[in-house]
């Protein structure tokens, strides 16, 4: 048995009848490695070693990753990236929309990525760490700012919310 042949096989097996582009997963996945692969090697050659991460940037870093991961795969105002991947449905409230994915291969890869807060996180955070390592200063100040963001959202959701409990009474 031939190895396409083996891949055709496992591919349909996987799908089980359903279109689910796996080879678009495998090049998004390979870019990832790339990118990852690449910034590791640079700081190597570098010779960068970085310090442990503190509570406080990992604290940090986490409320950016949730800001800027929902920031680009949700909001309205960064729908433009998102449109050569996706189409838009209608509005999410708060300022999100809800957009279905687009064609085959990459470009459904790349979509389900761009609409997925939970999946795109895991490039955020890379790319947020790569910034702790390569530019800490700058990126804890990005960091900070995006983390002011989610405070601020969620403080208008808890004013909005108070209001409407108010109008209810």
């Amino acid at each position: 048995m031939s190895v396409n042949s083996t891949i055709r096989r496992v591919k349909r097996q996987y799908q089980d009848g359903e279109e689910r582009p796996l080879g678009g997963y495998l090049a998004v996945l390979g870019v990832y490695g790339g990118v990852t692969g690449g910034l590791a090697l640079l700081a190597k050659a570098l010779r960068i070693t970085p310090p442990a991460p503190s509570v406080g940037d990992t604290a940090l870093l986490s409320v950016a990753t949730y800001k800027l991961s929902r920031l680009l795969s949700k909001d309205a105002v960064t729908s433009p990236l998102r449109a050569p991947f996706t189409q838009y449905e209608e509005p999410a409230g708060d300022g999100e929309v809800m957009e279905s994915v687009r064609g085959h291969g990459v470009q459904h890869a790349a979509g389900e990525l761009l609409t997925c807060p939970f999946c795109l996180s895991v490039w955020v955070a890379t790319g947020l760490t790569a910034g702790l390592v390569f530019a800490p200063r700058l990126t804890r100040l990005v960091c900070g700012t995006l983390t002011a963001l989610a405070v601020s959202d969620g403080l208008h959701l808890l004013y909005d919310n108070a209001k409407d409990a108010g109008d209810e009474s």
